[in-house]
């Protein structure tokens, strides 16, 4: 019965259950399946180390600018982050009622201005804003220049009063944290970083709006200027901070600060109606009339939230407003006329470059290899000249005065004083397109013509066949692959060209893509860059799909 129960492979121990069979192990007397694995692994590691720096150079110069640019199209920090206080004020003012906002909405305004002059941030802020409204960015420069003359009035009477008020130490004593004012004290510059400024505790229940804003003043001169809170006189915005404090409600009666007496006598003054006060609404309407219309405030609330719509409103001609998004006037609707003009365009250079490449890859894919490889060359020979050489090149040709007119004129097809305007409008730029993206179409054409058999056309024609039904049955569809890749490669890089439509194009003929440079380089526009840029992006991706839907692009190929 035992050896029956081995024979069987049953379970002595358990009859009629098999017994496990003994795991196959590796020559290093582990389990073959774990060895397996772990060689697996190492072999996909091994792989991935191989690739990896490819990996990282295109996340680095490919991925990397494309989420930069699809940030950059909805981020709007610049408002939020410069205008804080503003930004919170304005969220109760009706943006619809024509009215200016109130008193506090100036306050606001005047204290987040100040601290963005000190900190050379209002003008980027204006020019942030101009793209939406014109004259913002000289609004915001000429405020910022006439800040100064407000916290000046009260700042001139503290100091008459007691001319520690104009002093540093007695503000920073007052004002800071004792432990901080020892560590601060003992700080050189030899010592490097400065101990982060710390309010007292008392001070800030106290004076509140003291607090924060010589708290600010002592933060930016210690980060921003590398300079001790003790030696450096606070900004005159502080002492209107200080007096609006006081205007607000007394100091308490248990305030106990160095120079308390001091606060306390200057209460007294302000109680008392010795202190001379400036509206600082009209203070602003002095710096510029533009704070009297509620364009600016509206404008200013609209393009509040840290991330906005606003950049691809722009690009598709279209604005934020308080009712929602809306349509630009008609004279200023030119970014969907630039797309259409950017599609058709390069739709009609992908066609010529067709019909001029077919016979130049047809012919060097039936000569003989030596005379193919002698005119390769040649189509070749422009990627080594400069683009820009080329670019002018067919600017002095297509000119009024240029080569192409005068022998027109000298052959009498053209008059003298009607010489043909082919320079600086669409057609100058078709033209120049086309001879420079001319050796992309060809070539993917050639690969793939070369590797169409020859005895193919010479059975149809055994068969029958014309030689137009061998050519358009036979040859034309095994060569189409070679102009769908050529005119994907042609299209996308027609799109994309700036440098040529900028030279040949004139007003009628510049792409999309100019627009696109000239907010990165001139108008530093890059939030309603990135937004033209991530249509044109999208557009490209949509004919692709469409492309593919249509054609397939399992049928592209560059040869093979």
């Amino acid at each position: 019965m035992a050896e029956t129960t081995a024979i069987d492979g049953n379970n002595p121990a358990k009859p009629g259950k098999p017994a496990k069979a003994a795991p196959v192990l590796a020559a290093d007397g582990r389990p073959l399946k774990k060895s397996l694995g772990r060689a697996l692994r190492m072999q996909k590691l091994r792989a991935l180390a191989l690739i990896a720096p490819l990996l990282l150079f295109v996340l680095i110069t490919f991925i990397a600018p494309i989420f930069d640019m699809l940030f950059r199209s909805v981020e709007n920090q610049i408002v939020s982050d410069t205008m804080p206080r503003t930004v919170a004020v304005l969220r109760d003012w009706d943006s619809d009622s024509g009215e200016l906002p109130g008193d506090d909405a100036f306050e606001a305004a005047y204290a987040d201005l100040f601290i963005a002059a000190e900190r050379k941030l209002h003008t980027r802020l204006g020019s942030r804003l101009n793209y939406e409204q014109t004259g913002a960015a000289s609004l915001f420069r000429k405020t910022g220049r006439g800040l100064d003359d407000i916290g000046e009035t009260y700042q001139d009477q503290f100091e008459t009063l007691d001319e520690a008020w104009d002093e540093a130490e007695p503000w920073a004593r007052m004002m800071g944290d004792p432990d901080w004012l020892e560590k601060q004290a003992a700080w050189s510059r030899d010592d490097g970083r400065q101990p982060r400024f710390v309010l007292r505790d008392d001070i800030g229940e106290a004076l509140p709006r003291t607090a924060e804003a010589y708290r600010v003043f002592a933060r930016f001169q210690q980060t921003d200027e590398g300079k001790s809170p003790l030696r450096e006189e606070p900004w005159s915005y502080v002492h209107y901070a200080l007096y609006q404090d006081l205007l607000r409600g007394d100091p308490p009666a248990d305030l106990d600060v160095p120079g308390v007496d001091r606060l306390r006598a200057l209460n007294a003054a302000v109680d008392g109606g010795q202190i001379e006060t400036i509206s600082i609404r009209d203070a602003m309407a002095d710096a510029d009339r533009d704070w009297l219309k509620p364009d600016i405030w509206r404008t200013i609330k609209i393009y509040s939230p840290a991330y906005t719509t606003g950049y691809f409103l722009n690009a598709v001609d279209m604005q934020k407003t308080p009712d929602g998004p809306a349509l630009r006037d008609e004279r200023q609707r030119i970014y969907g006329i630039l797309f259409q003009r950017t599609m058709f365009m390069s739709l009609v250079i992908t066609f010529s470059c067709i019909l001029l490449a077919y016979p130049v890859a047809y012919l060097l894919s039936n000569l003989p290899a030596r005379s193919a490889n002698l005119l390769m060359i040649l189509v070749l020979l422009p990627f080594w000249t400069s683009l820009l050489v080329r670019t002018s090149a067919w600017k002095v040709m297509l000119q009024q005065q240029g080569v192409i007119n005068d022998t027109l004129v000298w052959l009498g097809l053209v008059d003298d004083a009607n010489r043909l305007v082919m320079i600086n409008n669409q057609f100058g730029t078709i033209v120049a397109m086309t001879h420079i993206l001319l050796p992309f179409m060809i070539l993917p054409m050639y690969s793939v013509m070369s590797t169409i058999p020859p005895y193919y056309v010479r059975a149809a024609k055994s068969l029958g066949a014309s030689n137009w039904t061998a050519f358009w049955r036979v040859y034309f569809p095994q060569s189409v692959p070679g102009i769908g890749a050529g005119s994907i490669l042609v299209f996308i890089l027609a799109i994309g060209y700036y440098i040529t439509p900028e030279i040949v194009g004139g007003t009628t003929g510049t792409f999309i893509s100019n627009r696109i440079a000239y907010h990165i380089s001139s108008s530093l526009n890059w939030g309603l860059a990135a937004a033209l840029g991530t249509i044109l992006l999208l557009v490209v991706l949509l004919l692709y799909w469409v492309y593919d839907r249509i054609v397939g692009i399992d049928n592209v190929k560059l040869g093979g």
